[in-house]
């Protein structure tokens, strides 16, 4: 139904930055919100930043003030823009795309991931 492919991810140095794109196709018309997420090896997927349809965004405490999250002109994209990263930054991000059907009942669609790592 929603594809979702990532791309920006690479090597950086610590104080360094980087800027994710995702895009998604299929029935984009169903996406209700977008967002990041990342997952550090041994650790659980964590959410990074999403942004709804109408502008609002939310989003970790530990990425505040260095990421910002924004919708592109065209509907089904969105962007990472990581600033000042550090190497507990690094791990796989994963864009996500939510289509919530009713208040009860939501649908999660996940990109293939984009490889983020912080040397010292």
């Amino acid at each position: 139904q929603v594809q979702l492919v990532e791309s920006g991810g690479g090597l950086v140095q610590a104080g360094g930055s980087l800027r994710l794109s995702c895009a998604a196709s299929g029935s984009i018309f169903s996406i209700d919100a977008m967002g990041w997420y990342r997952q550090a090896p041994g650790k659980q997927r964590e959410l990074v930043a999403d942004i709804t349809n109408s502008g609002r965004t939310n989003y970790k405490d530990f990425v505040k003030g260095r990421f910002t999250i924004s919708r592109g002109n065209a509907k089904g994209t969105v962007y990472l823009q990581m600033n000042s990263l550090k190497p507990e930054d690094s791990g796989y991000y994963y864009c996500n795309a939510q289509n919530r059907v009713s208040p009860d009942e939501e649908y999660d669609y996940w990109g293939q991931g984009t490889q983020v790592t912080v040397s010292s």
